[in-house]
């Protein structure tokens, strides 16, 4: 998850947590769909839409805490912090809009 030129050798701690949290929301999504199909209230969808961002959030604040404390913490010891700085920066850039 590191955004770095080199590959990366530390294990990213949440790996598996995130990739069951964004397996959980896609399967969600795909129910939200097939709500649309049926013709389901639009303020239940929306609903649903919203929970859906909520875990989308979740799921990027558990990977924001990986990237802190692994590819930060990596990059300290590897003296590129600069780097991994500026990934993080514009990383919050895109996120936090």
């Amino acid at each position: 998850m590191c955004q770095n030129h080199h590959h990366q050798n530390h294990e990213h701690k949440y790996r598996k947590q995130v990739i069951n949290r964004l397996a959980r929301i896609e399967g969600h999504v795909r129910s939200i769909k097939e709500m649309a199909i049926e013709g389901r209230d639009c303020p239940e969808i929306l609903l649903q839409i919203a929970a859906v961002r909520k875990a989308l959030d979740n799921a990027a604040k558990v990977i924001f805490v990986d990237h802190m404390e692994n590819c930060l913490v990596n990059a300290v010891h590897q003296g590129n912090e600069e780097q991994v700085l500026n990934d993080l920066k514009k990383a919050l850039e895109n996120f936090i809009r």
